[in-house]
């Protein structure tokens, strides 16, 4: 029964956020809801924090602007939240909030740059329900002989365009080198940074109850806690690491809890329902850690294996065995963080897909489809949040075991080394 009750309110709390949010996007009367802005805008990181449709927190800014040399450090609520998508209506030293994220303007007035003032012109404008109707809009440019797609606002009958922070991955995914960096605790950090609180707190606690209650069973956190320690240590530690199980078991529950907390946390909607752990930025940085304390571990026989494997011709290792094992100590830490990006962010997209049904029925059919429509999307919805419940411990669980695997690897004895202990144990006796 309480499980139950545990479903419903987390059901409710998505269904009270997106219904805000489908109304927010759907924009002006006849237009449909936006499925992929509010799913895209759902995963994705922002200046504000939005607890739930009626509590909007603002977070800090620290911006640099490379053209100026200047640094600007504000609250996003002098932005002035309008809507549900964390648009701004404000212009606060030529920066603006557009879905959530700060943004420059490319071609500002002097008087954009100075202080703030309203973006609201002949084309935005706020509705007096609150909502920004087409405050920003987009349009296709060609930059650098490339198609792209461009925000631009208008004012006073001139077109200003925006262009997004600064991105380290080098045109990967899409990001580029701009004009400014953006250096603020955005949503994802500040979920960090409770999660992590929430944690010291509790394995404090932990700590405490391990020392006042020696020899007793263990109970309430403790109880709870312990098993899933236990389970590390007994099934994942000591069966990959052998004697070296101590020496690396603190750094493999630290990455378990981590990634379990902030799976949990994004599952909770009207907490934000953050989506932390299915950030490139955050499980690329999980993935050097796991890489650099493998690699950093490795012995001389790893190594050997990689560099220079015995017994194989060598033009072989020049040509093939070699380039291949040091791409794959490469690919290895990829692989781990495009495995928990991917699944984490895969299951925010399909729960909220499948709340959006409703309003799209209603858009097709009216709202007597859309209450029928309801019934399966609810159960679904509710289907999806109890296997997204086990898929945050199990991806928790596989990239713990995957970087225990891989420190097995790198920290191995070599064969030879193990016979010749056993010769000399077997000739002592």
């Amino acid at each position: 029964m309480k499980l139950s009750r545990i479903f419903f309110a987390l059901v409710f709390g998505l269904l009270l956020a997106f219904t805000n949010t489908a109304n927010a996007g759907g924009g002006n009367e006849g237009e449909g809801v936006d499925v992929e802005g509010i799913a895209f805008h759902h995963i994705a990181d922002a200046n504000v924090y939005n607890w739930n449709p009626w509590i909007t927190m603002p977070l800090p800014c620290f911006l640099y602007n490379k053209d100026t040399g200047k640094w600007s450090t504000f609250l996003s609520s002098k932005f002035h939240f309008v809507g549900h998508h964390g648009d701004g209506s404000e212009i606060v030293k030529g920066y603006v909030l557009n879905a959530g994220s700060v943004m420059k303007i490319k071609n500002p007035t002097p008087e954009m740059m100075e202080g703030h003032m309203s973006i609201a012109g002949d084309h935005g404008h706020d509705s007096h329900d609150g909502h920004a109707h087409h405050l920003f809009s987009t349009e296709l440019k060609t930059v650098d002989g490339k198609e792209k797609e461009v925000s631009y606002f208008e004012k006073d009958g001139q077109k200003f365009y925006l262009e997004d922070k600064t991105a380290w991955d080098f045109g990967v995914f899409g990001g580029e080198f701009t004009s400014f960096y953006d250096f603020s605790i955005t949503k994802n950090v500040f979920s960090m940074f409770l999660v992590c609180l929430f944690m010291i707190l509790v394995f404090l606690r932990i700590t405490k109850m391990y020392k006042t209650n020696e020899g007793k069973a263990p109970s309430g956190v403790q109880g709870f806690f312990e098993p899933m320690i236990v389970f590390i240590q007994d099934e994942v530690a000591k069966p990959f690491l052998g004697k070296k199980w101590k020496q690396f078991l603190p750094f493999l529950l630290t990455i378990f809890f981590f990634i379990l907390g902030l799976n949990l946390f994004g599952q909770v909607p009207f907490l934000g329902g953050s989506n932390v752990s299915g950030s490139l930025s955050v499980t690329l940085v999980l993935a050097v850690a796991a890489f650099l304390v493998v690699n950093i571990s490795g012995n001389a026989h790893y190594w050997g294996h990689i560099v220079w494997m015995p017994g194989v011709p060598a033009w072989l290792k020049i040509a093939i065995l070699t380039p291949v094992e040091i791409i794959g100590v490469f690919i290895k830490p990829i692989t781990l963080m495009l495995r928990l990006f991917a699944n984490i962010t895969a299951g925010h997209m399909v729960m909220i897909i499948f709340v959006s049904l409703i309003f799209i029925a209603r858009d097709a059919a009216g709202d007597g489809i859309a209450w029928l429509t309801s019934v399966g999307s609810i159960a679904l919805t509710m289907f999806m949040m109890a296997i997204e419940l086990l898929v945050a411990f199990i991806q928790a669980f596989v990239f713990t075991i995957l970087t225990a695997a891989y420190l097995n690897a790198s920290t191995e004895e070599s064969h030879d080394h193990d016979h010749s202990d056993s010769h000399e144990h077997a000739a002592a006796h």
